[in-house]
């Protein structure tokens, strides 16, 4: 299943007889006003989903910031949204998916079959010049999809540092706050010991779309993901690390989430951690 779908791609698709449910999942790190963005202009029948209310928990010490959603609250959510038994889903966000790939990921963990990021973002549709719509349209119809957690593979912190010391963990987090030279929103600064540096946004071209596969996968090669090696991804709270995971799948690879990542980690006193470039 392809992990993206093109702007034309969908523009045709949301004319034909069983269009996808179409996701904005605007949301960025310090801003709190993604349902306001929303109103300003989305894609015409999307629906509007909080990250922080719809694709977490309540945030909470060992948990992280953004743990995962009990399974019937991302169920009844879904519900609301319209995703019926067999229809697929577009997810987008208007930061090259970096927030939307929670739900692509958390869709698919779920076990949903075809869940698609939009490439390019919003920014990809403006772009090709196509109708924005502005407010709040009318609920959806409900669905009636079933969710099962355990689509995907995931881990804790115990798993995390294993694969950090038997396989690959990498940290999708900016380079400074890998490093350790700031710490805006967790309890510590640095890495998991073991970890490789991986920032998010080395995934994305300057559109905000994905990179080509051979170029990501030269990429990850290049961090260490070759033969067979066993991949994990951590980041602040488990969002931008689907990303690394959708990025990863693209160019070929498999990867385990750790759900709860540094914000996890930094939070346990007895978790070593590690500063400066190297992992």
């Amino acid at each position: 299943m392809s992990v993206t779908i093109a702007v034309e791609d969908l523009r045709a698709r949301l004319s034909g007889d069983r269009p996808p449910v179409v996701l904005d999942v605007r949301w960025a790190l310090g801003d709190p006003h993604g349902r306001d963005h929303y109103a300003e202009g989305h894609v015409p029948g999307a629906v509007y989903v909080d990250l922080d209310a719809e694709l977490a928990a309540p945030p909470g010490g060992a948990s992280g910031r953004h743990p995962l959603p009990d399974v019937a609250e991302l169920q009844s959510a879904a519900r609301r949204w319209g995703v019926g038994e067999g229809r697929s889903v577009v997810v987008y966000d208007d930061l090259g998916n970096t927030a939307a790939a929670r739900a692509w990921w958390l869709l698919r963990y779920a076990g949903i079959g075809e869940v698609t990021l939009l490439d390019g973002a919003l920014g990809a549709w403006r772009t090709a010049g196509l109708p924005l719509e502005s407010g709040f349209p009318a609920d959806p119809a409900p669905g009636d999809v079933v969710l099962r957690y355990g689509g995907l593979p995931v881990t804790d912190a115990d798993g995390a540092a294993e694969l950090a010391s038997a396989g690959l963990l990498l940290d999708a987090r900016a380079g400074e706050r890998y490093r350790g030279e700031v710490e805006p929103v967790d309890p510590r600064a640095g890495h998991i010991p073991g970890a490789v540096s991986a920032p998010t946004g080395e995934n994305l071209a300057a559109d905000g779309a994905f990179l080509p596969a051979d170029v990501l996968r030269r990429r990850f090669e290049e961090k260490g993901a070759a033969g067979g090696k066993r991949i994990g991804v951590y980041c602040g709270s488990g969002v931008t690390a689907a990303h690394q995971i959708a990025a990863l799948e693209i160019a070929g690879f498999s990867a385990t989430l750790f759900p709860g990542s540094w914000s996890a980690w930094s939070a346990d006193p007895a978790r070593p951690a590690a500063k400066g470039s190297r992992p």
